[in-house]
């Protein structure tokens, strides 16, 4: 049995000087034929070897990768799906060849050589071999390399790359695959969200159509306005201040100065004289009981006079110019 290993020993031989004398044309229809039934091509060191060894009339977009989880390479596995869908769609568009490009994929544990070789010491790396004859030959035989520094890029941006060093060949679009349950979900949403709407409409009508309803909103957003909440969220002004006394301020100096609670006060005293102006034009005249009437007359009025001698005074003290003053807020 001792003539069993120098029987292999040949065999291999002859079967790499046989690779090694397969022109381009066979090599691309070979390689070409695999990718038909399974893109990319999952290579090793000698296929690799084989694939993008010179003279080839044909372009190679290879992916170094580590896909075993032992190496940890995140990037690898978010890629891969991404590489495999662009391939697949790449081939499935050119089943004839005629872009006359084979894609591929070399695991480091396939392809220690091949890593080594090319001194990677990441992970993943796109190389593309351009053609060294023929009518697309580049003028150098050297790979273009994409670097993943941005992260993992979605199939469609590596499409992008491809077709920028291929001109003049077909570049068949990236195909996702139709998502049925994001469909499924979406149409479940929405037929939820009719039927809701559907079930909720009679109940719901009345209280759009509600007059007090609008009048509440409408006087709560004309208090927000009037008071300065929109000014306070442009110029992103603070809450409070400490005075000169050590104290506590909550009227900023000046009418182009203003504190957050300083707003809030204001929006506060604006509602309690909207609220007293209601009541006088609207609740007051319901009211059967003349003595009951004149009472919430002075009541509110009362209400009125001192709330907004209060505001004055609050005007008065923001700017000691200021005019006007009412009792009993002198």
């Amino acid at each position: 049995m001792r003539w069993l290993p120098a029987f292999l020993s040949a065999s291999l031989f002859a079967a790499g000087s046989f690779a090694a004398r397969k022109s381009s044309e066979e090599r691309f229809a070979e390689f070409h034929a695999k990718q038909t039934s399974h893109a990319p091509i999952k290579l090793k060191d000698s296929s690799f070897k084989s694939l993008t060894a010179p003279p080839r009339d044909y372009s190679v977009a290879v992916v170094l990768t580590a896909l075993d989880p032992r190496y940890g390479c995140q990037l690898c596995r978010e890629f891969q799906p991404e590489w495999e869908l662009l391939s697949k769609s790449w081939v499935k568009g050119d089943k004839s060849g005629e872009s006359r490009v084979i894609f591929g994929s070399l695991d480091f544990s396939e392809g220690r050589e091949t890593f080594m070789g090319f001194g990677l010491q990441t992970a993943p790396v796109l190389f593309f071999f351009p053609p060294t004859i023929g009518p697309h030959a580049a003028a150098s035989p050297e790979p273009i390399r994409y670097d993943f520094t941005n992260g993992p890029v979605p199939a469609e941006v590596v499409h992008s790359w491809l077709v920028r060093h291929l001109d003049g060949r077909p570049h068949p679009p990236v195909k996702r695959p139709v998502d049925y349950l994001k469909w499924a979900v979406s149409f479940t949403m929405i037929t939820g969200s009719l039927t809701g709407v559907y079930v909720a409409w009679p109940y719901v009508v009345p209280v759009i159509q509600n007059r007090n309803v609008w009048a509440a909103f409408t006087l709560i957003a004309i208090l927000l306005f009037t008071s300065g909440h929109m000014y306070n969220q442009i110029r992103k002004v603070p809450y409070v201040a400490n005075n000169p006394r050590g104290g506590v301020s909550y009227f900023a100096a000046g009418f182009q100065n203003q504190y957050g609670l300083e707003t809030q006060i204001i929006a506060a005293l604006y509602g309690i004289l909207s609220f007293a102006v209601i009541s006088l034009a609207v609740k007051v005249p319901r009211i059967a009981d003349p003595k009951s009437q004149t009472i919430a007359v002075w009541a509110w009025s009362g209400v009125l006079l001192v709330v907004y001698s209060f505001l004055l005074s609050i005007f008065r003290l923001k700017n000691a110019g200021y005019p006007f003053y009412l009792p009993p807020f002198m």
